[in-house]
């Protein structure tokens, strides 16, 4: 028999409890919808980096408009549009500097996410990147309180029923074309070694065009009893959005709270324990 909504509410939200923030909250689904809730879900909130998800399915829909290609040069010299979207240009974190030559080495990068939308942008005439990501991606997805009020890198805000319907999205695509969705988590360069932020450096450090892929990594922000195939994004206003379309089970969080210990701690063994629940009485493929 399968576990009633209600008592999946009720260990998400001693879940949330734990993590001892005075804000946002957390919502699971699958691809029948959503299978708990806990905290506010419709409080508007930073989701910093997770941004980078909605960046890229942006850029990605241009690219299948035709509009722009891959492969085209874009940032320093010898990258290109995949390079940018994969974070393996070689561009540093937040200055427009290379360490690395490109496709040498992940080096996870908030200007090359801002110089492929930019790209993206001038490709189709958009006024500005929030714009494109609003027509692209907020709008056909229903995510109607949902902005872009900074950088295309790490400046969405919104509340978590539009990051649930984008990670709804994700999971199984209904409205963006399935080629676009697909790319964000198709490895890309693989192999390739470099520092995830707040966990330090992972051989390999795999990444989609625009997701982070689970892999083996650790440490990590994610349970390593999901498959290495899951994918998503964490951010540093401790926001997480993650996918698994192996078992078909999502999981996104806002909590306007700073990235840090408490997270790192909590966010794995929260999902750990939701995701097990969840398969104990029926949930998965």
């Amino acid at each position: 028999m399968m576990t009633t909504m209600s008592t999946l509410d009720a260990a998400l939200s001693e879940e949330f409890a734990a993590w001892q923030v005075p804000h946002g909250g957390c919502l699971l689904l699958d691809v029948n919808g959503r299978i708990a809730a806990a905290g506010d879900l419709d409080e508007v909130l930073p989701w910093a980096s997770v941004t980078k998800v909605a960046a890229a399915l942006a850029v990605l829909d241009v690219v299948a408009d035709g509009a722009l290609d891959l492969d085209a040069p874009a940032g320093p010299p010898g990258s290109t549009v995949r390079h940018l979207l994969a974070h393996a240009s070689g561009l540093s974190f937040d200055e427009d500097r290379v360490l690395s030559a490109p496709g040498h080495r992940r080096v996870y990068s908030n200007v090359g996410i801002d110089t492929v939308v930019a790209v993206a942008v001038d490709a189709v005439g958009a006024p500005d990147a929030a714009a494109l990501l609003a027509e692209r991606v907020f709008v056909p997805l229903g995510m109607a309180r949902t902005t872009l009020v900074g950088p295309a890198a790490h400046g969405a805000r919104g509340p978590l029923t539009d990051l649930g319907l984008l990670a709804s999205e994700l999971l199984a695509p209904t409205t963006l074309r399935p080629a676009v969705v697909n790319a964000i988590a198709e490895p890309a360069f693989p192999a390739l070694a470099g520092v995830l932020p707040g966990f330090g450096r992972q051989d390999p450090n795999d990444w989609g065009l625009g997701a982070e892929i689970r892999g083996h990594k650790s440490p990590h922000w994610l349970p390593d009893s999901l498959p290495p195939s899951t994918f998503g994004h964490f951010g540093q206003s401790g926001s997480f959005l993650w996918v698994d379309r192996q078992d078909g089970i999502a999981g996104v969080a806002l909590t306007g709270t700073a990235f840090g210990p408490w997270a790192a701690q909590a966010w794995p063994p929260t999902v750990q324990r939701m995701v097990a629940l969840w398969k104990s009485e029926g949930g998965g493929r």
